[in-house]
């Protein structure tokens, strides 16, 4: 028995499982000369999957099965030496082109739940190779999976944030219109703290984008827990990861952290500290949603239209501008350090905060809690959908049209927009990405038009002082 088709190393063994599993069935196994071709010939196959479909076309082959009862229904699962049925990666994926081309799909068992996930797919679980097998014959009918009811998860609470009231302002803002956030503070302010909460303040996901992340997960062998499929992602990823991590890529493409937060939530936490490399990959899939990974025999696009959190300190000791004035790094330290990443990226960043440290008194165990996630949430919804009936986009993803037709200024508006561009020299893509925040103030405030207090806001979280340009 031969398999042919690029067969990678767990591909290749499968003769030896399907002819164990085969005679574990009691089963005959041919004992001829048998070649398993798996097309297209030029596309790599890997993992187990390929175990079930190939003893399937043997038995059938042999005339041990009725060809026809083949013709209607996929296969996947890797098999074990005694016929069990073990579960595979992708089955969601499979379900749903399976459902796409009007075909069936029996998966094994264990996959069933995360399989029923796909809409309008008629899977089925299998437990054994006999199964299966007594299927095609007409003998018996396997159990059709149902998707598992989906639960609400508890998300932390915006409640556990004692004060820092500009920094919880930023990440309504940033959940309502879909804006990347970048969080500058000494250690232990709260930057961790405020991006764990932003999953918790974003609308809940259409049902196609759920399935588009939950596909994701499933393709790169992670577990979709199939209650909690709706949830938004929230990828933290660590500093030192590579940019093969994050984007994705390897000798055969898999998505990286970028994909599995899409529709979710990319935390970046200590900025300056990731390699140059890693963060410059973030600078397409910023603009596009889908990242290009090219390879010299393939090329793969994968989604990733995520929300980025970042993080960082504003020195390495991380206390330059405390008041207690503990710091003693130089301004050129400050300044190699502030460096390591790139004018570009930060330009892609829409909101900039500074996050101070907390006075001792507000950290009590008495001190009042913060507004809950509730009510913010119900303010962003109902911002969110202002701008789905305005444009069907959220704020953050207007082109240069729409913006220009979306988020008009009054003539003294417009005159204080271009003279703090001057004066903090910002690009042109900043200045796009203003008018968007400031629409998004307007829109949670339930303003039609954009207003001198929500333009002045949207610059002052790119750092402009109005009492500076009035000097």
């Amino acid at each position: 028995m031969s398999i042919v088709g690029l067969p990678e190393a767990a591909v290749r063994e499968a003769k030896d499982r399907v002819r164990a599993a085969i005679h574990s069935t009691q089963l005959e196994f041919p004992q001829r000369r048998i070649t398993v071709n798996l097309a297209p010939a030029d596309l790599p196959k890997h993992g187990g999957r390929f175990d079930l479909p190939i003893a399937l076309g043997i038995l059938a082959a042999s005339g041990q099965l009725p060809l026809d009862s083949l013709r209607e229904t996929e296969f996947i699962g890797e098999l074990g030496l005694t016929g069990e049925l073990r579960p595979v990666d992708a089955t969601l994926p499979a379900a749903m082109a399976a459902a796409a081309a009007g075909r069936g799909l029996v998966v094994p068992a264990p996959c069933a739940a995360e399989a029923a996930l796909a809409t309008g797919a008629r899977v089925f679980a299998a437990r054994t190779l006999g199964e299966v097998c007594a299927l095609l014959r007409g003998e018996k009918q396997l159990p059709a999976a149902t998707p598992v009811p989906s639960t609400v998860r508890s998300e932390p609470d915006m409640r556990d944030v004692r004060g820092q009231l500009q920094a919880r302002r930023a990440l309504e803002i940033a959940a309502a219109g879909e804006h990347h956030l970048l969080l500058c503070g000494p250690p232990g302010c709260g930057k961790t703290l405020l991006a764990s909460r932003l999953p918790g303040l974003l609308p809940p996901m259409t049902e196609t984008q759920a399935l588009e992340a939950a596909a994701i997960a499933s393709a790169t062998g992670r577990e979709v827990a199939p209650g909690h499929w709706r949830q938004r992602p929230f990828r933290a990823p660590h500093h030192t990861a590579s940019a093969v991590a994050l984007a994705g890529g390897g000798s055969e493409p898999r998505p990286g952290e970028i994909s599995l937060a899409h529709h979710g939530v990319l935390f970046l936490d200590e900025l300056p500290e990731w390699s140059r490399q890693a963060l410059e990959v973030l600078r397409q899939p910023l603009e596009s949603g889908t990242v290009t990974v090219s390879r010299a025999a393939r090329q793969c696009e994968f989604p990733a239209r995520f929300q980025l959190v970042a993080a960082m300190n504003p020195c390495p000791c991380g206390w330059a501008g405390d008041p207690s004035g503990r710091c003693r790094c130089s301004p050129d330290v400050i300044n190699r350090y502030r460096t390591r990443v790139s004018g570009p990226l930060l330009d892609r960043i829409d909101l900039h905060v500074d996050v101070r440290r907390l006075p001792a008194a507000q950290l009590r165990p008495d001190a009042p809690e913060g507004e809950p996630s509730a009510p913010i949430r119900a303010r962003v919804e109902a911002a969110r959908e202002r701008q789905l009936e305005r444009t069907g986009l959220p704020n953050a993803r207007l082109d240069p049209a729409a913006s220009r037709n979306c988020c008009r200024l009054a003539s003294a508006d417009q005159a204080l927009l271009e003279r703090a561009i001057e004066s903090m020299q910002l690009s042109a893509r900043a200045m796009h990405r203003i008018l968007r925040v400031a629409r998004t103030i307007a829109d949670l405030e339930g303003s039609e038009a954009i207003g001198t207090a929500h333009l002045t806001e949207a610059l002052g979280y790119r750092g402009f002082q109005p009492q500076a340009l009035a000097a």
